[in-house]
């Protein structure tokens, strides 16, 4: 057996053992989830935020084209998956002020229907969107997308599609994940298709354009074509994204899918590496669970609060400067600031974090080890020749004295 599939061999089994203690970490929060409450909701929303992020990978970095529209189909996603799912006897509690359209009172579909439906549609909206947008370059197109997106808010707040959107008010009263295998499953399905395509001739195509469109363009490949196909899929997955995220938050309203929230998922893909799958996973998480993480610095407190041995004292009344509402995000900016200064390509840069990366990484860091610790060994026994060289009686005489 060659040294290549010794390592094939050795990921497989290590693959696998990622994958069931990950599922036994999964059930073991599923099995006291009153206990571990927070937790499953930094993981949903994690892998959630992931779907979005890899989706926004997709068109801007193995295609290269700058889209900000990410919002928008997710807002799509969100009230298409919610009007779909949520109960029809309670439609009417819901839609009390407009009242619901007749043609879609009575149709309630289960989640994966309602995820695909929603997949479709904002697929067909993204052909019909890229005709003219994707003609567009660079800073352009993300204007056009960006625009876009707060087009759609716009027309799903509007109170003309109150018996179909509910206007501002939103659709609540969604039903939640059965439990976290459903939300998780979901998103690692939606992520490797994601990266089947990019794997695929397809997505061969989409990163020759994202290297050189006119070389591509020279090789056969059509581009406008190509850039469409690839905005479609994105489109597609952020909708999926947007029913996933309206079903964990169990309602739809246009203010979570605002301009924040598409730079946020640009964030994770940045951070993480733009052009890496696995980087866009790592940034959702980074993300996602720092900004929960750190929610304990937007609270104030007394020094007595944090030292317990200050009570008596009279500074222990006194407030933590700079600790108040806010504060977080400050920390959390400071902190994605140092990480963009030695990291500018992101944690992962544009490749895939595998096992072999991995264990090259550990063994380029134990030769360096190794390396340090033979240079601080060769260094001393020089100053030991050059002690000796320069004073040799002394030398003889403290081994005269030895002996």
């Amino acid at each position: 057996m060659t040294k290549k599939q010794n390592h094939k061999k050795r990921n497989l089994i290590l693959t696998l053992i990622a994958v069931a203690l990950s599922l036994l970490y999964l059930g073991i929060l599923q099995a006291n989830t009153v206990d571990h409450s927070y937790a499953i909701t930094i993981i949903e929303r994690s892998c959630i935020y992931a779907v979005a992020a890899v989706s926004m990978n997709l068109i801007i970095g193995f295609t290269g084209q700058f889209s900000l529209g990410t919002a928008g189909f997710m807002c799509i996603g969100a009230y298409i998956t919610g009007i779909l799912t949520i109960p029809v006897d309670m439609r009417d509690q819901i839609y009390y002020l407009y009242g619901m359209a007749d043609w879609i009172h009575d149709i309630q579909m289960p989640l994966i229907a309602a995820l695909l439906i929603s997949a479709i549609v904002c697929g067909g909206i993204a052909a019909l969107v890229g005709w003219p947008v994707l003609r567009l370059k660079s800073d352009y197109l993300a204007i056009g997308t960006l625009g876009f997106s707060e087009i759609i808010r716009a027309i799903f707040g509007w109170d003309g599609l109150g018996t179909i959107t509910n206007a501002s008010y939103g659709v609540s009263n969604i039903p939640a994940f059965k439990n976290i295998f459903e939300c998780v499953g979901i998103c690692v399905v939606c992520i490797i298709v994601m990266t089947l395509l990019i794997n695929s001739s397809y997505g061969r195509a989409f990163k020759a354009i994202r290297d050189d469109d006119i070389a591509a363009e020279a090789m056969g490949i059509n581009l406008f074509k190509t850039k469409q196909l690839s905005f479609i899929v994105s489109s597609a997955f952020a909708g999926i994204s947007g029913g996933l995220l309206a079903v964990f938050m169990r309602s739809a309203v246009t203010s979570t899918f605002t301009v924040a929230l598409t730079y946020n998922i640009l964030l994770m893909v940045v951070l993480g590496g733009i052009g890496s799958v696995s980087g866009s996973i790592l940034g959702a998480f980074i993300v996602t669970g720092s900004q929960e993480w750190l929610r304990f610095l937007d609270k104030e407190y007394t020094w007595a609060e944090l030292i317990p041995g200050l009570n008596s004292f009279t500074v222990g009344a006194w407030k933590v400067p700079l600790l108040r509402n806010g504060f977080r995000m400050v920390i959390f900016s400071l902190l994605l600031m140092i990480v963009v200064l030695f990291w500018n390509h992101g944690l992962t840069g544009s490749k895939e974090i595998t096992w072999d990366r991995i264990f090259g990484g550990l063994n380029s860091l134990v030769r360096k080890f190794q390396k340090n610790k033979v240079k601080v060994e060769t260094s001393e026994i020089s100053d030991d020749l050059k002690i000796t060289n320069s004073n040799p009686k002394e030398y003889e005489g403290e081994m005269e004295c030895q002996s």
